[in-house]
């Protein structure tokens, strides 16, 4: 009889192991979004996602996922727009003007991204609560660089302090910092200054750089940029050698000295084999 009992036990046991372990791979794994907010120096203003799923313990960029941007609410007529994640995980896309209404009319306003469900995830979705803010960059004697940051507030812009920014030189593969201060923080009257430090940097053709204050993925502002244009670079011309006479270059632009000393070489070896080949003739006529 206790026999009996110990294997219903085992059995009823096992039973419900096997179906907790069914529950668990039968739940879907959590679609993880986050939603920024970019401003590129007051000219454009877009919006990146990230979509991504803890898997073994780690997160992963998940793609193809169908999003949808919203303002202020996920209603249909503050739908922003469309769009997929790519292989990073990320959708961007640019706030469009019909949204120009609904921005003008707060000072602080809620980005939404949602994705609707699908057979490998629930449905899921994002908030970024964003205050209207832009930076001002202006420059000084003693090159100088002075950025303000601001934010719209009681109907006004507003000198905001203890604002994280970078101030540094727009170039092609990224910004080079103005000194070797990475980061400053705005004072009592949202302001900044740096001195800018480089010397003989390479501008365009008429010497100018691009000065950049940059806030980056502030919790308040989201990401946002000022750029300004100054004469403080210099302009290098760049001569090419393509055409020029030197050791390495392409076939026919060798220095003369080199092309006179291989010519004189290669003669020189012709005059000795014709003149070996004449003695070996005078030496068969010899003979015969």
């Amino acid at each position: 009889m206790k026999m009996y009992k110990y294997i219903i036990s085992t059995i009823v046991l096992l039973s419900c192991l096997q179906a907790v372990s069914f529950s668990q791979d039968s739940t879907k794994p959590v679609l993880n979004l986050s939603v920024g907010y970019f401003n590129d120096n007051g000219r454009v203003q877009y919006l990146k996602a990230n979509a991504k799923t803890k898997m073994d313990g780690k997160f992963k960029q998940v793609a193809d996922i169908k999003l949808n941007f919203y303002i202020t609410s996920e209603d249909p007529a503050h739908l922003l727009g469309k769009g997929f994640t790519n292989e990073n995980g990320e959708s961007v896309i640019f706030i469009p003007p019909t949204a120009r209404d609904e921005w003008n009319s707060a000072a602080t306003h809620s980005f939404i991204v949602s994705s609707e469900a699908s057979k490998e995830f629930d449905a899921a979705s994002g908030t970024a609560d964003v205050t209207k803010a832009k930076i001002q960059i202006d420059t000084a004697e003693g090159r100088n660089i002075t950025a303000t940051v601001l934010a719209f507030k009681d109907s006004s812009w507003q000198p905001m302090k203890d604002v994280e920014l970078k101030i540094a030189i727009k170039r092609m593969d990224g910004d080079l910092n103005v000194n070797e201060t990475q980061t400053y923080t705005t004072d009592s009257t949202g302001a900044v200054t740096a001195e800018f430090k480089h010397d003989s940097l390479p501008g365009d053709a008429k010497g100018n750089l691009v000065l950049v204050a940059r806030i980056e993925e502030s919790d308040l502002y989201g990401s946002i940029t000022a750029e300004k244009t100054v004469p403080w670079g210099k302009y290098y011309k760049h001569e090419s050698e393509y055409y020029k006479r030197t050791l390495f270059a392409r076939r026919g632009q060798s220095p003369v000295w080199l092309e006179f000393m291989a010519y004189t070489i290669i003669i020189g070896v012709w005059v000795v084999l014709l003149y070996l080949i004449g003695q070996i003739r005078k030496l068969k006529k010899l003979g015969a």
